[in-house]
């Protein structure tokens, strides 16, 4: 008989669980597994919401174990340390990812690319290799292989720094991957939610020109004032879009639902990048011709 999921192991915790596709989040007792020698412990403080736990919750992706805890960019206090464990001790600030397991013998795992590994084993709503299903970050604490925990400083606020842990490499690792972070390129990003804003932050960190495109005329204020944008493009509107024809070395794509892409697709230079970082849940149509007159690049990378 199977276990009830605050039996599996031998750490109780507490969190917030969804049960059905209905997507609805309720108190949830459940357990973690004891720390290994190689294993981090620490007390969760913060994490971030991501629209991936939107669309797990519902099970929108097919891919959903229930119950669901969800939470991918969590952060908080290491409490105990496995004898193994070097870079971190008790005490020190800490988070965990999108990713806590891989086979670790594969030609990506041997390159540090355990996000691309066919066997990477997900914070959440994954099998462990013991055969327990994973617990997210709307939870208490955490373990982890220390392989998987990322260290920050502390001068770091962590309420503010843990969307870093998904939103900010996803968009952090394709403009330095796609060589738009280049001071003189022109990247368009399109949505301005979580990933958006970010990836305005990055590229004008890098100093790139940047175009927020949007179907939202409210968020053009946020775009230039407050985030630092060089310029606002109204996706509905046509003389807008005709004037920016041709104009971008790469466009940053943050939205998750459903859009069509040809209109982005216009907008790149030749050899442009356009790198699709939402996840909708049916598949957006794909123009092949517009592809191959440009010689454009469309893009779907892993979080990293």
């Amino acid at each position: 008989m199977a276990k009830l999921p605050e039996q599996e192991h031998p750490k109780k915790a507490f969190g917030w669980a969804a049960r059905d596709s209905l997507g609805v989040l309720s108190p949830f007792k459940f357990s973690r597994r004891a720390t290994g020698e190689e294993d981090v412990t620490f007390r969760v403080l913060y994490c971030g919401v991501c629209h991936s736990d939107l669309h797990m919750n519902k099970n929108e992706w097919g891919t959903s174990i229930y119950p669901l805890v969800p939470g991918h960019e969590m952060v908080g206090e290491v409490t105990e340390v496995g004898s193994k464990v070097k870079k971190v001790k008790v005490g020190d600030k800490v988070g965990v990812g999108y990713v806590i397991g891989a086979c670790h013998s594969c030609e990506n795992c041997n390159n540090d690319l355990e996000v691309y590994c066919p066997d990477m084993i997900l914070t959440y709503s994954a099998v462990y290799y013991d055969g327990t299903v994973t617990y997210g970050g709307y939870s208490d604490t955490m373990v982890a292989n220390e392989r998987y925990i990322i260290s920050f400083p502390e001068n770091i606020p962590l309420h503010a720094s843990a969307p870093l842990l998904c939103a900010g490499i996803t968009v952090y690792s394709p403009l330095k991957y796609y060589g738009l972070a280049e001071p003189g390129k022109h990247v368009g990003v399109v949505g301005l939610g979580g990933l958006g804003h970010l990836a305005v932050k990055f590229a004008k960190a890098f100093g790139v020109k940047v175009t927020v495109i949007s179907t939202s005329i409210s968020k053009k204020d946020e775009a230039l004032e407050h985030l630092g944008a060089d310029s606002f493009l109204l996706s509905h509107d046509q003389e807008q879009v005709q004037a920016a024809k041709n104009t971008m070395d790469g466009i940053i794509d943050t939205v998750s639902a459903m859009h069509p892409i040809l209109p982005l697709i216009d907008l790149l230079k030749t050899h442009g990048k356009l790198v699709l970082l939402g996840a909708p849940e049916k598949p957006l149509e794909l123009p092949v011709f517009p592809l191959l007159v440009g010689r454009w690049l469309p893009e779907v990378p892993l979080e990293e």
